[in-house]
Order: C-alpha cells, then sequence, then structure tokens
C-alpha cells in the first residue's frame, strides 16, 4: 500500500519539478489543498521549507514535502534571496528588477539555493536537505525554458542559463536536483520503514 506525501506548493512550475523527483518512489503524490496557505514567516530557506512541511503535515494528517528556494546573488547581499518570488508581480518584472539593481557591477556571482523539509503527519520534520548551484547573472535573457529567473542564470560549466537547458540537464544540476538528490534514499528508506 504506498503512503500518502502531500507536496506543499502553489507553484506549477515547482510542482512539475518537485514530482519529476519523486516519480521513483512508492510514495502517492497529492497537492496540498488550494484554500491551504502557508505564510512564510522564516528568515532562511530550511526553516521556510520546515515552517511549511510541518503545517501541511498536520493539516491533511498525512507526510508532506516542502521546498524553499530562490536566488542569491553576492552584489545584493544575498538579494533576493527568501524574497525572490516577492520580488516583483512577475517573471518579467522580477528579472527587470534585479538587473536594474545589479546595473553594470561587475561582480555577477550568484547561487541558487533549495531547502527540502519532509514533515510525519505530527508536524515533526524527519528528513531535511539543502541544495546549491552556483553561476552568475547575465546582462539580459537567454533562452525559452524554465521559469523564475533561469533566463538570466547563467551556469558557466555547461555554457548555459537554466532557461537554455535540456530539462535533463537542469533536473540533473539544479539546486533543487542536487537538494533531491540527497534526499531520494533517505524518503525511500524512511517509506520502508513505515
Amino acid at each position: 500500500m504506498s503512503k500518502i506525501l502531500v507536496v506543499a506548493t502553489g507553484n506549477p512550475g515547482k510542482l512539475q519539478e518537485m514530482q519529476a523527483y519523486l516519480t521513483s518512489l512508492d510514495w502517492e503524490l497529492q497537492l496540498k489543498p488550494d484554500d491551504l496557505e502557508i505564510e512564510e514567516t522564516g528568515t532562511t530557506f530550511a526553516a521556510n521549507a520546515c515552517l511549511k512541511a510541518s503545517q501541511i503535515a498536520i493539516a491533511t494528517g498525512n507526510y508532506a514535502i516542502s521546498d524553499d528556494s530562490g536566488l542569491e546573488v553576492a552584489a545584493l547581499n544575498g538579494a533576493p534571496g527568501i524574497y525572490s518570488a516577492r520580488y516583483a508581480n512577475s517573471d518579467s518584472e522580477r528579472i527587470s528588477r534585479l538587473l536594474a539593481e545589479l546595473g553594470d557591477t561587475a561582480n555577477r556571482q550568484a547561487q541558487f539555493v533549495c531547502a527540502v523539509a519532509i514533515s510525519d503527519p505530527s508536524g515533526e520534520i524527519v528528513l531535511q536537505s539543502v541544495g546549491i548551484c552556483p553561476g552568475e547573472i547575465l546582462d539580459s535573457p537567454r533562452g525559452m525554458g524554465g521559469f523564475g529567473y533561469d533566463p538570466i542564470f547563467y551556469v558557466p560549466a555547461y555554457q548555459s542559463t537554466f532557461a537554455e537547458m535540456s530539462k535533463e540537464v537542469k533536473h540533473q544540476i539544479s539546486h533543487r536536483g542536487q537538494a533531491f538528490q540527497a534526499l531520494l534514499p533517505q524518503l525511500q528508506a524512511l517509506r520502508l520503514s513505515l
């Protein structure tokens, strides 16, 4: 019998990526109820992921998985950071604001960070992981894939932005990919112990 794992996100792009990582596991994935909104009051990605996973698990009575992720730009003292999704009203506006704030700054170093947390039905966090993908911010968007800041996040080792990469490559090297690769064996072990 499969166990239910509630995916605690309302972001369709993030949901698709999370589901892609979890398809090989013997968990029945369910979306969080639409009316269940958790305010992200944490001061770190990990704190927000734990908060969402815990509250969704308690509310649904099932195991829940949540991630919190965003872009940290060195020249902006780590901004937009935990406010990445709330930096402006749309992806294009967020990109425009970020590029305007960076201006012609020479230091374009940045990293995407993803923290993932899994809570049991009582609200206790039972698994956590963090993934980081270093890169740099381009002067203008490139590529049509992905979502969010993907068109301006350039990964030198692959000579392309997240928006130019195939889904398979991004799936493997991204911050979310790294966080899930670290978490999946633990999640499978947890499933077997239930």
